[in-house]
């Protein structure tokens, strides 16, 4: 019997959870290593200033939509974890929330530029917004607020956090628009 089968329910969804984010890290490291040189060097002549408004005029509408959908569901989704849950404004601002998310989701299938004409690695994270969005909404709807809770969390900081500071590495549209 193997180490992982002797260990009980709540501490192997524990276990499944650290591996899975080390799993998640790897990947990202792998993924980014071949750039690693590149980015170091561009960091260190990065400044921090206001948007580079013509640069994000310029950008194509799929992009200025998803720019625009992402900081929407990150204004709500920080505004709707300090609020209380279930109330009206918490399910008005919700389905905004899903609107949102919705649309980020929906315009990063467009936007492939990164690889040329393919989509990348982060596009898994598109996937998996589509596929959970439904699941989250449905249960809320039914008053499963574990699973409601934990699904939205999950879009919140690994749709959301963690993309965008992906969005930031240097030499990215994000990068340009704040410190090139």
């Amino acid at each position: 019997m193997s180490q992982v089968s002797q260990i009980s329910g709540p501490e192997r969804t524990q276990w499944v959870r650290r591996a899975a984010l080390v799993i998640g890290v790897l990947a990202l490291v792998v993924t980014l290593a071949p750039y690693a040189g590149g980015m170091v060097r561009m960091a260190a002549r990065g400044h921090l200033h206001a948007p580079d408004l013509p640069l994000l005029a310029a950008q194509p509408l799929v992009i200025k939509l998803h720019i625009a959908g992402a900081v929407a569901s990150l204004l709500i989704g920080a505004l709707l974890m300090t609020q209380r849950k279930g109330a009206i404004f918490h399910r008005t601002a919700g389905w905004l929330w899903v609107a949102a998310m919705s649309l980020v989701a929906g315009s990063s299938i467009f936007i492939t530029g990164l690889n040329g004409d393919h989509w990348s690695l982060i596009h898994l994270f598109t996937g998996w917004t589509l596929i959970a969005l439904p699941i989250a909404v449905i249960a809320a709807r039914r008053h499963v607020v574990k699973t409601h809770r934990r699904f939205m969390m999950g879009l919140f900081y690994g749709g959301l956090v963690i993309n965008g500071f992906i969005a930031f590495i240097p030499g990215r549209t994000m990068w340009n628009l704040f410190f090139a």
